[in-house]
């Protein structure tokens, strides 16, 4: 028997709690883990809330990340007692997931946690954290360099735009954070953003063409916030968009890449690659600060979950959730 948050829906109507699994009713995998820290994502939270159809199997075991080690394994790339990372994969969403003291896991999904990283640091740094690298990495990939102008970072109070401005300004970028609490703008700064902007001023309908202010973008909000960063973004920018906090729409025209030769780039964390998945865990590693990471963290027990995802749904989460198995 093994302790886990596990979600029911049946004529009964939704449930989520913490009860007692037995071991049996794991479902199949080549590698059993042990999570020693979950988190709350985005997505964690629309499944306990039971706000949107994330779960596609019941019961459910949620929780998209997990960091802890190996128990067993019938992989050649894992063995007892290798320490690992998990984020994706439809984990929490259609296979049982890391809000518990048990999983089994495919091995091609797990990614050797790096040594730089306590299971704790990984999972304050979590799919948020990891979708905020792959955000960087585009931009690099399409030519952004330190000096090049102002970086944008949109839903900058919630876990993806926390790391990825901690990140992108330990790279000697200036960056712009937009967040709707003026509470967060002595966190946003410490973070590393040089100024900080009202995302009401994103978040309503826009020109299709707006002044050009931005060199790059990581957007994780979609919706009006996404279009208008699109038309203000500079000739030959380009916008890493990741999230739909705002909402999953894209009112927005052809101006901006047609004109402007703007560069929307599409960030998927779910079902990336092993070998961009490592890259990204990597770079966390060399370019993500520890002492500014630990700033950004809630630590809560597994039975605190229900709660804090009512909380982070609701907007009074800054930073990120971590949850102590």
């Amino acid at each position: 028997m093994f302790k886990a948050l596990l979600l029911a829906k049946d004529e009964a109507g939704f449930r989520a709690g913490v009860t007692q699994v037995d071991e049996a009713r794991l479902p199949p995998g080549e590698v059993l883990v042990e999570p020693a820290f979950s988190t709350l994502n985005f997505k964690d939270g629309l499944a306990l809330t039971n706000k949107s159809p994330v779960v596609r199997v019941w019961p459910m075991v949620p929780g998209i990340d997990g960091a802890g080690t190996v128990l067993e394994s019938s992989h050649p790339d894992w063995k007892p007692g290798d320490r690992f990372v998990h984020n994706g994969w439809g984990v929490g969403e259609t296979h049982w997931g890391c809000l518990a003291q048990r999983a089994r896991l495919e091995g091609d999904w797990l990614v050797r946690l790096p040594a730089a990283f306590t299971p704790r640091q990984a999972m304050a740094i979590g799919t948020a954290g990891y979708t905020a690298m792959l955000c960087v990495l585009a931009l690099e990939r399409h030519g952004l360099a330190p000096g090049a102008g102002e970086v944008l970072v949109t839903g900058a109070s919630g876990g993806v735009g926390s790391v990825a401005i901690a990140l992108l300004a330990r790279l000697g970028h200036r960056v712009v954070a937009a967040s709707g609490k003026p509470q967060s703008a002595d966190y946003l700064k410490a973070l590393g953003a040089s100024a900080v902007i009202d995302r009401a001023e994103l978040a309503a309908a826009g020109k299709p063409l707006q002044k050009e202010r931005w060199a790059a973008v990581v957007d994780a909000v979609g919706s009006h916030t996404l279009a208008n960063a699109l038309a203000q973004t500079r000739y030959g920018g380009v916008v890493a968009a990741c999230g739909l906090a705002q909402g999953m729409d894209l009112p927005a025209s052809v101006a901006p890449f047609i004109l402007r030769g703007v560069t929307l780039a599409g960030i998927d964390s779910v079902m990336a690659p092993r070998p961009l998945r490592g890259e990204a865990w990597s770079r966390l590693a060399r370019d993500l600060d520890p002492a500014l990471l630990e700033t950004m963290v809630e630590e809560i027990p597994l039975e605190d979950a229900v709660t804090a995802a009512a909380r982070l749904m609701a907007g009074q989460v800054q930073g990120r959730i971590v949850v102590r198995i």
